[in-house]
């Protein structure tokens, strides 16, 4: 029984931790230039930018979709950011390269939720508009131009830790708020779980969607000027595979791609975990053709894992209960953190 609490709580709940301590520990251990205060203070820059569009990957994956126009949504605002930024400040610089991934995300959530286009299909040409609209309006060519703002927050330190992934800490803090304290983050796992039964209930399956979709958008948006800030240059070809690399922390945090489960703390723990193996096998001089193989098994295996532990404790639980019938006023459920 004890083991059962300890595998069924302890281990659920902690277990992508207790793995990314342990790779953490192999590796300090291994490899004298991986435990150097510079590259450590290196793995949390590096990873902080594709940590945020995680974080707005699993707010549209717990909701039932995900967004392959994520990376064309960065590009954009680093390319609108360029271009405001050499005749403005930063105030507008900021406003206009947000507001332009916000729109992106509301329109992508359009095509799903009224439209009824598949996500897949939806983001995907939306990515494909973007990235050719980007190309030639631009000529193929990057536009130079950042603001100091932008600059410190991308390259700046607090100490020793990087600004911007304080800013990452930021935004995560954000997203578990709106997922686990608002109406609105209670109603995404209502719709990513069960998206008709949610509608009988009162919720607004379509709002909620759209929703979901502008947030992701918006974060998209905030790391395309987060990385103009790095590299002072808006890059049409830049951040192309961002939507891919957030499904996998995602996947591999516990996301479900059938939406409805996830915890935004163990996005965290995905994003560094996968941050520290990359940035491990470089220090190792591992050959970067062997690098996708490592991190694609680490994936298969979290799913893997994942699907088993959901498994298990689906045939211990038993069978979900049905659904209430709909009756108003909507009395608001637990998230489900955990499967």
């Amino acid at each position: 029984m004890n083991l059962d609490i300890l595998r069924g709580g302890v281990l659920r709940r902690f277990g992508l931790w207790l793995v990314f301590a342990l790779v953490t520990a192999v590796l300090l251990v291994i490899s004298p230039t991986f435990r150097t205060p510079v590259n450590l203070e290196n793995v949390l820059e590096q990873n902080a930018i594709l940590g945020i569009v995680a974080c707005g990957m699993a707010v549209m994956m717990i909701s039932g979709g995900f967004d392959l126009s994520v990376g064309a949504i960065g590009a954009t605002a680093s390319v609108l950011g360029a271009q405001v930024s050499g005749h403005h400040g930063a105030l507008l610089t900021i406003a206009v390269g947000l507001a332009g991934g916000l729109a992106i995300g509301v329109a992508n959530g359009f095509l799903i939720a009224k439209v009824r286009i598949n996500a897949f299909v939806a983001t995907f040409a939306m990515a494909s508009i973007i990235s050719g609209l980007l190309f030639v309006s631009t000529g193929a060519e990057s536009k130079e131009g950042v603001t100091p703002f932008l600059e410190r927050a991308a390259t700046a330190r607090v100490g020793s830790l990087p600004v911007i992934f304080l800013v990452f800490v930021g935004c995560l803090l954000a997203v578990w708020f709106l997922l686990t304290r608002t109406r609105y983050g209670h109603y995404v796992y209502s719709v990513g779980g069960n998206p008709e039964a949610s509608h009988l209930s009162g919720v607004p399956v379509q709002r909620v969607q759209i929703f979901a979709f502008a947030v992701g958008g918006l974060l998209a948006a905030g790391a395309g000027l987060l990385l103009l800030g790095q590299t002072d240059v808006g890059q049409p070809s830049a951040a192309a595979d961002w939507p891919l690399k957030a499904i996998a922390i995602c996947v591999v945090g516990g996301v479900a791609l059938t939406g409805g489960v996830g915890r935004i703390e163990d996005v965290l723990a995905a994003n560094l975990l996968l941050g520290v193996i990359s940035n491990g096998l470089n220090q190792l001089d591992v050959s970067p053709y062997w690098q996708p193989t490592v991190t694609g098994l680490v994936i298969l295996v979290a799913v893997v894992l994942d699907q088993y532990n959901r498994g298990h404790h689906s045939g211990r639980r038993g069978s979900r209960a049905p659904s209430p019938a709909p009756a108003p006023p909507v009395p608001l459920a637990t998230p489900t953190h955990t499967p």
